[in-house]
């Protein structure tokens, strides 16, 4: 079983980049497919995207191409969420989750959740 723990989030201002964090503890961290989601006040929840166990495979929903990229460094157990450009539309509780092995890069399945980690961006 692997536990998740989300950091870096914060006030930043429109425009700014942001880096937030997903650190995994328990075994195996390199066989998960781990996934980013947010969600904005009083909305329903999305799906950012998601990284193979290799991290050779990135998928990232249509609205989120080009301003976010997710990475993971299995040496240090952690997945990345580098956000650039923002704006006030990206202020949310951006949450990880981890599903164990290969799988499809959908929004759906993953056994593992963090706690999240708020981002608000001031205009």
């Amino acid at each position: 079983q692997v536990q998740l723990v989300e950091s870096g989030g914060g006030l930043v201002q429109a425009g700014d980049s942001l880096r937030i964090s997903c650190a995994a503890s328990g075994p195996a961290f390199s066989m998960y497919t781990m996934a980013w989601f947010r969600q904005p006040p009083g909305k329903e929840r999305e799906f950012v995207g998601a990284i193979a166990p290799s991290g050779e495979n990135v998928y990232y929903t249509d609205s989120m191409k080009g301003r976010f990229t997710i990475s993971r460094d299995n040496a240090q157990n952690t997945v990345y969420l580098r956000m650039n450009s923002l704006k006030p539309e990206d202020t949310a509780v951006y949450y990880c989750a981890a599903d164990l092995g290969s799988r499809p890069m959908t929004a759906t399945g993953y056994r593992y959740w963090g706690q999240g980690t708020q981002v608000t961006v001031s205009s």
